[in-house]
């Protein structure tokens, strides 16, 4: 059996995102969010994120969510991102980070389709 690695570094990062957009992008039932966006401007932001929770990196201030209630989203949308993201993590790492990157991804997803949710239900 191979040991993984937990997440200690930006390169464990770059690693997670680019696997986990890899994974999104040919994925029949979420390749449509994603597929317009200009990756080579987005993917470093969203490692800046994931840097910021998972290691503490100062410096990230945007809204995530203000970034993406305009996308026509639901529950169903949001546990298939929290269940491959899972699967990326599982795939390439292991341990207390890992753990707590599993985590945060259940609470975004959570807390977005709660919000995409509640946006539906005012509108």
């Amino acid at each position: 059996m191979i040991m993984l690695n937990d997440i200690t570094s930006a390169e464990d990062i770059d690693v997670l995102v680019e696997n986990f957009y890899d994974k999104l992008l040919h994925h029949p039932e979420m390749k449509n969010f994603f597929s317009g966006i200009d990756l080579v401007h987005h993917l470093p932001r969203i490692k800046h994120f994931w840097r910021f929770v998972l290691l503490d990196e100062p410096g990230y201030t945007t809204n995530v969510f203000e970034k993406h209630m305009h996308l026509q989203a639901d529950k169903k949308h949001f546990d298939l991102w929290v269940q491959l993201f899972s699967q990326t993590v599982d795939e390439h790492f292991s341990g207390e980070r890992a753990n707590e990157a599993k985590l945060r991804a259940q609470t975004i997803g959570f807390t977005f389709a709660h919000k995409m949710d509640q946006i539906r239900k005012s509108s």
